[in-house]
């Protein structure tokens, strides 16, 4: 039977590094906006999020938000929306990306108190979704589904 790695490599997805944390978070390395952050990947966070902290970084437009966030022992947290932004993760591109906004410290002070690097933000099951993942997690890395040029 082939191996895990040449059959997704066959059928066009993208091979990413993955890094455990102290933690035993995964983080993955993304562009977004053209910006370079270091993100958790959380198939249980329903979308991508960034720390309030992080919207000029990023260079994000945003809007008042209604929904009230909550995750990692946080409840009720406001939030503010940023749509049409280019999010590069590797080689997988997706444009037109919507991105959470919401105070992370809760999450970074968790991550410093464990001896872990504070993050830039989340990568949700939004984009894992959208990019087919396949978590690799013996090897530490994520397969995700390379895009047809027309696609986005």
């Amino acid at each position: 039977m082939a191996s895990l790695k040449k059959l997704l490599l066959k059928k066009s997805y993208l091979k990413i590094p993955l890094i455990l944390t102290a933690t035993k978070h995964f983080e993955i390395e993304a562009k977004l906006n053209g910006v370079k952050g270091n993100f958790i990947l959380d198939t249980g966070a329903s979308n991508t999020c960034v720390g309030f902290d992080k919207t000029d970084f990023f260079n994000l437009n945003t809007k008042e938000s209604k929904i009230k966030a909550a995750g990692a022992g946080a409840t009720n947290m406001e939030t503010k929306i940023s749509k049409k932004n280019t999010l590069e993760i590797g080689g997988w591109l997706k444009n037109k990306t919507k991105i959470v906004l919401f105070n992370l410290e809760h999450v970074n002070q968790a991550l410093i108190n464990h001896n872990a690097q504070p993050v830039d933000g989340i990568i949700g099951a939004d984009i894992l979704i959208k990019a087919k993942a396949i978590i690799d997690y013996k090897n530490n890395c994520v397969y995700l589904k390379k895009k047809k040029a027309s696609s986005n």
